[in-house]
């Protein structure tokens, strides 16, 4: 049977179980992937375990349409595969993430295994309060790291979409844009977003 963080603190057998998990800064990929199945999004970086509170409606509303969008286009264009979170991403040895919406393209499938992706070609990211410092800073130096080629991050509270693209291993800004304009892509030719349409 299964029980609830708060069943189980109210049993007093969270500092019973908490003993047979590694301590935040030594997790490996091995721990992780040990895990019991949950319905939050856990993360694994620097040997830490990162648990992201619930998202909202809005977010889920916007990564929705964000997926709906670009699987069209890449159905059309027969580009690759995508998918969305919960899904784990695997950048590199103990680094596990599990980004909004990932892209790879057909020449990188080999990528792709029923347990984990490798590095994905594109990855989307819709902030929340909760989650912007990570996308802004941690994660962007992750996937800059891992090598991922382009990196949208959506903002749904000053309505604007950002799209970092790899040059010479190092992001630059690809471009901003905001209420009333398209958000383009500069990896795939062709896929744009309306801005007012996937705020509204």
């Amino acid at each position: 049977m299964t029980q609830t963080i708060s069943e189980l603190q109210a049993e007093g057998k969270i500092p019973e179980i908490l003993d047979f998990f590694p301590r935040q800064g030594h997790w490996t990929e091995e721990d992780y992937f040990n895990l019991p199945e949950t319905n939050r999004i856990v993360e694994l970086s620097e040997g830490r375990l990162i648990i992201t509170p619930a998202p909202t409606d809005q977010h889920q509303r916007i990564v929705g349409e964000l997926y709906f969008l670009i699987r069209s286009f890449l159905l059309k264009n027969n580009l690759g595969e995508v998918r969305l979170s919960p899904l784990d991403i695997r950048l590199w040895r103990d680094n596990i993430r599990q980004p909004d919406i990932v892209f790879v393209c057909n020449e990188h499938k080999d990528r792709i295994s029923n347990k984990y992706w490798g590095v994905p070609d594109l990855v989307i990211e819709v902030t929340s309060e909760n989650t912007e410092k990570q996308d802004r800073i941690e994660k962007f130096y992750e996937y800059e790291k891992a090598g991922v080629l382009e990196y949208w991050i959506v903002d749904p509270f000053q309505q604007i979409i950002e799209v970092f693209t790899m040059r010479k291993e190092t992001y630059t800004l690809y471009g901003k844009w905001s209420v009333s304009e398209i958000a383009k892509s500069g990896l795939l030719t062709g896929f744009e977003v309306k801005i007012n349409e996937l705020m509204k």
